[in-house]
């Protein structure tokens, strides 16, 4: 069998242009080294997968023998999301916590957040004047952590709501631009050199968040309602089969998951979706068509089931994916890649970029089409936004509700226009990919809707 290729370039070179340039470091990966290769970041080594039957061997097989999603592969964010993440558990512990805290995320629950999402996103556009300017990521950017402070922390109004609104956008703020980043991947830069250091605000930031949370765990507790759908209210009343539930601190931890998780990644994705929808104005026009004409009582729930609408998500989640790796994996017995043999302890990490780039599954890709997921069905191996296997995210379908009832909601009921013809452009943001200068925009104005455009 071939040895699987490795990248030859200085391993912190690497690490630097993973961190600054990362389209660029994959690009060119690719173009030297094809469907699989080793890439070493300073003291890390793991094997890229772009290929869809590498990745679903990869990810079918995580839950057995021959292969496992330990949770201490991911060590670098325990900072950022504490000791009880479910991210960072392992094994047994990790299965059943997924399925203490699923249930809120998936089938009929879903449905109540429809609506309140519509209504998040109405009320903050109160706030815009016509005419103003405004960047698209920093408005979505406040409509998906008031989703997130309403439908998940279950909190409405009041010092609190609005002390950890401010508190969580600065702490996200933090790592907004790629050099910021780099407190994410050197823990030296994290501690504390004194108040200058972004050490010392991450701790005063993360402590007075935390003052409030447990707060606010702690009064939740104490008043348990069953008739309170907001997540963290439900994650209280969680027990799993033994009559356990989650410790204040294991909430905590979970809650700052699905922040970090759902809020930034998702404020993204609709920020994106702006950008393309107006500089491609029929998109922008078919999707206010197919809305006006499925003439439901509901439009949130309507705007959930609309299959160019959710075309147009998928395509906008294809091009950028705000996650750009999987979470890793770990080669326990000798397997097969390609035609290459594997040896145990190997770290495996599939590339959701590359993937979604290739050439044989999305023809064009570097052009926005939706229409190529109306074409053509992907497997969950060939289209992958939200990872797979084991470690799939838990709140996708809440992201999936959040990104076509946002995007559909704006589109129709506002208008807006690219305050420049110049494309934006993709950027680090943290661990994820966000894009360059937010979307600069004007906003026209609430529209007077009409009939369709007859095509």
């Amino acid at each position: 069998m071939n040895a699987i290729p490795v990248t030859q370039t200085h391993p912190y070179v690497q690490l630097a242009n993973w961190i600054f340039r990362p389209l660029e470091y994959m690009h060119a990966n690719y173009q030297r080294y094809g469907d699989l290769f080793f890439a070493r970041w300073g003291l890390f080594e793991w094997i890229f997968i772009n290929h869809p039957q590498a990745l679903k061997t990869m990810l079918s097989q995580d839950l057995g023998p021959a292969i496992s999603a330990p949770g201490e592969v991911n060590e670098l964010l325990r900072p950022v999301l504490g000791e009880n993440s479910v991210i960072l558990q392992t094994g047994s512990q990790h299965r059943q916590r997924r399925k203490l805290i699923m249930p809120p995320f998936h089938g009929e629950r879903l449905k109540v957040y429809a609506e309140l999402i519509r209504q998040i996103t109405l009320a903050a556009m109160d706030d815009l004047r016509p005419g103003q300017a405004l960047q698209a990521r920093q408005l979505t950017q406040k409509i998906t952590m008031r989703v997130i402070l309403q439908a998940v922390f279950g909190l409405h109004e009041g010092d609190r709501f609005r002390r950890l609104e401010q508190l969580l956008a600065e702490r996200l703020d933090m790592v907004s631009k790629p050099l910021a980043s780099t407190v994410v991947f050197f823990p030296l830069l994290r501690r504390d050199y004194g108040s200058w250091s972004p050490g010392a605000k991450i701790a005063r930031l993360s402590a007075e968040i935390d003052e409030l949370l447990y707060a606010e765990i702690r009064e939740r507790r104490a008043a348990v309602d069953a008739a309170n759908s907001d997540v963290l209210s439900l994650l209280i009343m969680a027990q799993d089969e033994a009559g356990n539930g989650l410790s204040d601190e294991e909430l905590h931890d979970e809650l700052i998951t699905l922040l970090i998780a759902g809020h930034e990644t998702t404020a993204t994705a609709i920020a994106w979706g702006m950008h393309w929808a107006h500089h491609h104005p029929h998109i922008r026009q078919t999707i206010r068509d197919e809305i006006a004409t499925a003439h439901a009582s509901d439009e949130a729930i309507a705007m959930t089931k609309l299959p160019y609408l959710e075309a147009t998500c998928h395509e906008i989640l294809r091009i950028y994916p705000v996650a750009m790796l999987t979470f890793p994996r770990v080669v326990r017995e000798p397997i097969e890649l390609l035609g290459h043999a594997i040896a145990p302890g190997t770290l495996l990490v599939g590339c959701i970029y590359l993937l979604h780039h290739r050439e044989d599954l999305y023809p064009q890709p570097s052009a926005f089409r939706p229409e190529r997921f109306l074409e053509r069905q992907y497997s969950a191996f060939e289209f992958v936004p939200f990872g797979g296997g084991a470690r799939r995210c838990i709140g996708y379908a809440l992201a999936m509700y959040e990104l076509k009832i946002i995007l559909g909601t704006l589109l129709t009921h506002y208008d807006f226009a690219l305050a420049s013809d110049r494309p934006a452009t993709p950027e680090r943001r943290g661990v994820t990919l966000g894009m360059k200068n937010g979307v600069e925009m004007v906003f026209h104005g609430q529209r007077q809707r009409s009939a369709p455009a007859l095509v």
